[in-house]
């Protein structure tokens, strides 16, 4: 909502893979992590040379590298398409929608044999049992169905608005302050 105080969760797509009654778990998709793209991080982690790193094919060099949230922010997510599996890895959170957190799928991207579509998270939002609950009912929180298109693709500043047209709401039209019947 509008009037979110956290400023890391300031207009914050973020796509929940994770909840129950012992909390929740997300990742948020449209803020970029501050100066990191996906070729120097290949480079940083040795899955390619730096002479490498300029003949990356354009779709994986121009990969989004997500600040998903602030918990574990030095550990990578991959929310990728399901045409790419790692036994005993890879989830499955929804239909058209994985997990993978190993460094085996920075390599099959980096090698063009990993998923059709994916983005690169550092961090994950959290939730203790009942937070999210709580937070959704103090209108902290808005929420709509998962939608693989918002999820992959690339145009991060759009993404926030294209989420609340997609439940009717036109972000202009909210308020920072709401209430309850």
């Amino acid at each position: 909502m509008p009037g979110m105080a956290d400023e890391r969760f300031s207009r914050s797509v973020i796509y929940l893979c994770a909840h129950s009654a012992e909390g929740a778990m997300g990742i948020i998709v449209n803020k970029a992590a501050a100066d990191l793209n996906m070729p120097d991080l290949l480079v940083q982690l040795d899955i390619i040379g730096q002479e490498d790193a300029i003949r990356l094919p354009n779709r994986i060099g121009h990969m989004p590298v997500l600040m998903g949230g602030p918990v574990e922010a030095s550990r990578g997510f991959v929310l990728h398409s399901p045409d790419f599996h790692i036994d005993q890895s890879t989830l499955l959170i929804d239909e058209g929608i994985c997990l993978t957190a190993t460094i085996e799928i920075l390599r099959a991207i980096a090698v063009g044999k990993g998923p059709s579509s994916a983005v690169l998270a550092l961090g994950y939002a959290g939730w203790q049992a009942g937070q999210l609950e709580s937070e959704i009912q103090a209108n902290g929180w808005l929420h709509c169905p998962a939608d693989p298109e918002l999820i992959f693709n690339t145009a991060l500043d759009t993404k926030y608005d294209r989420a609340l047209r997609g439940i009717g709401i036109e972000p202009a039209m909210l308020s920072m302050s709401a209430g309850h019947a």
